[in-house]
C-alpha cells in the first residue's frame, strides 16, 4: 500500500482534479487531445478479488493521478484557450524562473539557458505535456521544471571534474539544495532509480553536503511555495 499512500498524499486523482478545477471529464480529455493539458503522471490498473459469504467477486478499474499544480494549469488553459497562447505562458514562466535563479546566483554557462533557451523550452514543453514533469517535480509547473533542469544540468557538469575544489563543492551544494526543493520524492518503487537518489541523496552522503535551513532557502529564493503567474 506504500504506492497508494504516496499517490494519495502527493497527487490528485482524475476525479479530484476535475472537481477542484470545476470541469468535466470530457473537458479534461479535450484539453489533453488538443495538447494543452499534460497526460497523467501515473496510471494504475487495479484487479480486485473479493471473497465473502456471497461468494467471489472480481472488479477491474483504472485510476489516473495528476500533479496538484495542474489545478492552476487548467486555469491557464481556460484563460488563454489557444495552444499558442498556452505554450507562451509556459515559455515565459520557464524563462522568467531561469532569469530569477540567475540573479540569485544559480548561474549556468550552458547555452540552453541563454542563447538556445527557446529551443530548449520547446523540448521541455514536450516532456511537460507527456506528464513526465508531473511525476518528477514538486508541482509539475514551469517554475519547478526550470529549477530542476537547471540544477540537474549544473550538478552533472560539476561531476565531470575528477576532484572538486572548495568553490566547486560549495557550488555543488547550492545546486543539490535547489534540486532537492524542486524535485518530487518519487514513488517508493522508483526511488533507487530516480534523479533524486543519484543527484541529491547519494551526493550528500558522498560529499558530506549540508541541507539548507528554511531561512537560507527563503533567502536563496528556492522556497517550495513558488508564486504562480498566469499572465
Amino acid at each position: 500500500m506504500e504506492l497508494m499512500d504516496y499517490l494519495n498524499q502527493h497527487f490528485l486523482s482524475r476525479e479530484q482534479l476535475i472537481q477542484a478545477a470545476q470541469i468535466s471529464r470530457r473537458q479534461l480529455l479535450s484539453y489533453q487531445e488538443e495538447g494543452l493539458m499534460p497526460k497523467p503522471s501515473y496510471q494504475l490498473e487495479s484487479h480486485l478479488h473479493c471473497n465473502s459469504y456471497f461468494g467471489p467477486y472480481r472488479q477491474e478499474q483504472s485510476c489516473e493521478y495528476y500533479a496538484k499544480g495542474y489545478c492552476s494549469w487548467i486555469a491557464v488553459i481556460q484563460e488563454k484557450r489557444h495552444l499558442a497562447a498556452v505554450f507562451q505562458n509556459f515559455h515565459d514562466r520557464y524563462k522568467a524562473r531561469v532569469a530569477q535563479l540567475h540573479d540569485l546566483g544559480f548561474r549556468s554557462g550552458n547555452p540552453k539557458f541563454s542563447a538556445e533557451i527557446s529551443a530548449h523550452i520547446e523540448t521541455e514543453w514536450g516532456h511537460f505535456i507527456q506528464g513526465i514533469y508531473g511525476l518528477c517535480t514538486r508541482s509539475g509547473l514551469p517554475e519547478d521544471i526550470a529549477a530542476k533542469e537547471l540544477a540537474t544540468t549544473e550538478i552533472q557538469a560539476l561531476l565531470e571534474h575528477k576532484h572538486l575544489n572548495p568553490e566547486q563543492r560549495q557550488r555543488l551544494n547550492l545546486f543539490v539544495n535547489l534540486l532537492d526543493k524542486s524535485s518530487a520524492l518519487f514513488a517508493p518503487h522508483e526511488r533507487v532509480k530516480s534523479s533524486r537518489h543519484r543527484l541529491v541523496d547519494r551526493l550528500r552522503r558522498e560529499f558530506d553536503l549540508k541541507t539548507q535551513s528554511p531561512a537560507c532557502r527563503e533567502h536563496a529564493g528556492i522556497s517550495s511555495s513558488l508564486s504562480v503567474n498566469t499572465s
